[in-house]
């Protein structure tokens, strides 16, 4: 069993440990992705309380995960018919 790493990090002015088997510096990159369209969304609706914003940060980011998931199976299926 791998041995899991134990990182700190700061997302919307809170810190968080995160424990997994990711590298270091991945867990960083992700939690500074995180933090900056939280920042972005927060910037466009300074209203929201902290639950909302993650919520609508969640929405977001698996908005963009599915359509960059919908371009790559298009993409392999061209790459298929060029075959």
């Amino acid at each position: 069993m791998a041995e899991k790493n134990k990182v700190t990090v700061t997302i919307h002015n809170r810190t968080y440990t995160i424990v997994g088997n990711e590298p270091e510096e991945h867990v960083k990159l992700v939690a500074r992705l995180v933090d900056e369209k939280m920042q972005e969304i927060y910037e466009a609706n300074k209203h929201l309380d902290s639950t909302k914003l993650a919520v609508l940060t969640a929405l977001n980011t698996m908005n963009d995960y599915i359509k960059l998931k919908e371009e790559h199976e298009e993409l392999l299926k061209l790459l298929e018919e060029e075959k």
